[in-house]
Parts: structure tokens; C-alpha cells; sequence
């Protein structure tokens, strides 16, 4: 446990901050796992439509810094790669 008043006050804001980026982790998941489920369905149009939202949420948790910038380009690059490679 913390003595000083300033590592207390680092406590209380490290936990904040895991609770956020936790939610924001989860939209992203979330986001990423419509998308896959609308790809393994076959349901390209959906998809398509859904890919900019996605994006976006990965885009935004990147800004947030959530997630770091290689992470939120692999991630982006991954639903790409996808979403072609059913195209064809």
C-alpha cells in the first residue's frame, strides 16, 4: 500500500484508466467480432458496410491510445486482408 500522497493519487488514477481502455478493449472486440461473424456468414455487402464503423473504433481506441499504432494497423490490416480474400 501506498504512503505517500502522490503514489496514492497514482493508484486511484491507474485504476480509472484500466476500467477505460478495458471498455474500449471490449468495443474493439466486440466491433471485430460482428465483422468476422458477417465474413464467416458470407454476407459480403453487410460486411463491407460494416468495415468503416469497425475501423473507425479501432482508429479511435488508437487515438485514445489504447491501443498503440502498429497494433491498431495489424488489427485494420487483418479485417482488410479478410474481407478480400472473401471477395474473390
Amino acid at each position: 500500500m501506498p504512503n505517500i500522497k502522490s503514489q496514492k493519487k497514482r493508484v486511484l488514477i491507474t485504476k480509472e484508466e484500466y476500467i477505460r481502455n478495458k471498455a474500449i478493449r471490449s468495443e474493439v472486440k466486440t466491433a471485430v467480432k460482428k465483422f468476422n461473424a458477417l465474413i464467416a456468414a458470407g454476407d459480403i455487402a453487410a460486411a463491407e458496410a460494416l468495415l468503416p464503423a469497425t475501423v473507425s473504433v479501432i482508429n479511435k481506441a488508437k487515438s485514445d491510445g489504447v491501443y498503440h499504432i502498429n497494433t491498431a494497423s495489424r488489427k485494420i490490416a487483418s479485417l482488410n486482408k479478410s474481407l478480400n480474400a472473401i471477395k474473390k
